[in-house]
């Protein structure tokens, strides 16, 4: 869970530096698109290894770049990360029913 301090601490590092005049929605959007990327790519060519202890500091690096987007992003869009975050997964236990959806991995669509 993503403690309001760390999320105040990626927000001042930003601050620090004078980046938030670079950080629009497009751009940050892409941001997190190639991070995002980049942590798939610790998996590239993998083949039937879906271990991935061997791989954890490169998840830990790219998942906490993709996370630090996410929290500018919500930042610059006005976004409480808590509120958007529950308003999900209620749609999604909606979506996806216990009784229909345990342990399945069909689209809501096809439940």
């Amino acid at each position: 869970m993503l403690r309001d301090e760390t999320i105040q601490r990626v927000l001042k590092f930003r601050d620090d530096r004078d980046w938030r005049q670079f950080h629009t929605p497009k751009d940050l959007a892409i941001s997190m698109s190639l991070e995002a990327a980049e942590l798939l790519e610790v998996f590239q060519w993998s083949g039937a290894d879906l271990e991935c202890r061997d791989k954890m500091e490169q998840i830990r690096e790219e998942l906490a770049d993709v996370l630090s987007y996410c929290i500018l992003m919500a930042d610059v869009c006005g976004l409480d990360l808590d509120e958007i975050m529950n308003e999900k997964v209620d749609k999604n236990e909606a979506k996806y029913p216990v009784e229909k959806a345990r342990g399945s991995a069909a689209k809501y669509t096809e439940l």
